[in-house]
């Protein structure tokens, strides 16, 4: 099966962007985005969860938390280009809310079927949720937790939006292969340990295990995980697309508004041809991005290979929009109260977030050349 044209972007699609784009600059203009993020210059200030969870409820009654989840388990099942519209509405405001995590969680359940209907079915009605699975290097390979005696052990590395989230969905070792396992935040055997990161718009933590006890997730095997690893690829591939949007229209407006030898700032071809380079790297990860996410939809033989272009793509945008929109601001662009920074320290956490462009490279290297987890029905 092909991709449709308009890479199955239908006016729904259109309409749920169009309205978070209306949602965010209501509720989180970039000032205020600042102020209630911003507020600490110490470096060596303690990690904080700072958002707004007010706005949470509001999100979760316009149904963005159910976009995900199957019917039958009480969501909407938006296809994967609509989740992906979104997610880049939320990049471009760089918004403070566990909605990334939760998609993300919802994309591992979706995977496992029926299985995870009841999981499914709280994330439907609000419950924010985040994945645990990566070990201190990030490798995405489970086993950073294990199944020992039927209880988790271990400890997982950089696990999103800790702060924020009731629930957990752990990908642990079980025998040689990844299971499942859905549990509280707070559950007994679960310590929280919260990471100082660069990024003031989400929070990060280590999380160990020392015997907790999870509901298993159907049996353990390696197709779900290995079905939603593309899923979770192209959704933070989204959020970096529409960060770098924001970084560029935010640098244009200033190079239009900044008086340079009595001449605009964007008058002088260094600074045009700049910023038309990062137009042109972000048009192609944003195609990549919605290719990918048709894929998933439409061609999932092939998702894969597109959420390796996605992420690949979309992490060399982010570095190239973040030193381009410093650099055109000039001075004022490295301080505390240029707003740039917020976003530069969000893309480069993104950046390396489930693998930076060399490692997709290299895996997509392997799955094209030596047929590496190339998918029978690609």
């Amino acid at each position: 099966m092909t991709q449709p044209n308009n890479y199955g972007f239908e006016e729904e699609a259109g309409m749920l962007k169009d309205s978070a784009r209306r949602f965010f600059a209501e509720k989180m203009p970039v000032d205020r985005l600042h102020a209630l993020v911003a507020g600490d210059t110490n470096p060596e200030r303690a990690p904080t969860v700072t958002w707004e969870s007010a706005l949470w409820q509001e999100m979760v009654d316009l149904g963005w938390t159910a976009l995900a989840v199957p019917e039958t388990a009480g969501g909407i099942e938006m296809p994967w280009v609509a989740v992906a519209g979104l997610l880049e509405e939320v990049g471009r405001a760089a918004f403070p809310t566990p909605l990334p995590s939760t998609l993300q969680v919802s994309a591992v359940l979706r995977a496992a079927g029926s299985a995870a209907e009841e999981a499914l079915g709280e994330i439907a009605s609000g419950t924010p949720a985040t994945l645990a699975v990566l070990d201190a290097t990030g490798s995405m390979n489970p086993g950073a937790v294990r199944v020992v005696d039927g209880k988790l052990q271990g400890e997982a590395f950089f696990v999103q939006d800790a702060g924020k989230c009731e629930r957990l969905l752990v990908v642990a070792e079980d025998g040689g292969l990844p299971a499942l396992f859905w549990l509280p935040m707070d559950a007994p055997g679960v310590t929280i340990q919260a990471d100082a990161i660069v990024d003031l718009t989400r929070d990060q933590a280590r999380v160990a295990f020392s015997g907790a006890e999870g509901q298993a997730i159907g049996e353990p095997g390696k197709e779900t995980w290995e079905a939603a690893l593309p899923v979770l690829w192209t959704l933070i591939s989204a959020d970096m697309v529409g960060a770098a949007e924001w970084q560029l229209q935010t640098t244009v407006a200033y190079a239009q508004q900044r008086q340079q030898f009595d001449r605009p700032l964007g008058f002088f071809q260094a600074v045009k041809h700049d910023l038309v380079n990062v137009m042109i790297a972000i048009d192609e990860s944003k195609s990549l991005l919605y290719s990918a996410a048709c894929a998933l939809d439409h061609e999932p033989g092939r998702g894969k290979e597109l959420a390796h272009m996605a992420k690949a793509s979309a992490s060399d945008t982010a570095a190239f929009a973040c030193g381009r929109s410093v650099q055109c601001h000039g001075g004022i662009g490295f301080t505390w109260e240029c707003y740039v920074h917020l976003y530069f320290k969000r893309q480069k956490h993104s950046q390396l977030l489930w693998g930076d462009g060399a490692w997709h490279r290299a895996q997509l290297a392997r799955l094209l050349i030596d047929g590496e987890g190339r998918s029978k029905a690609a």
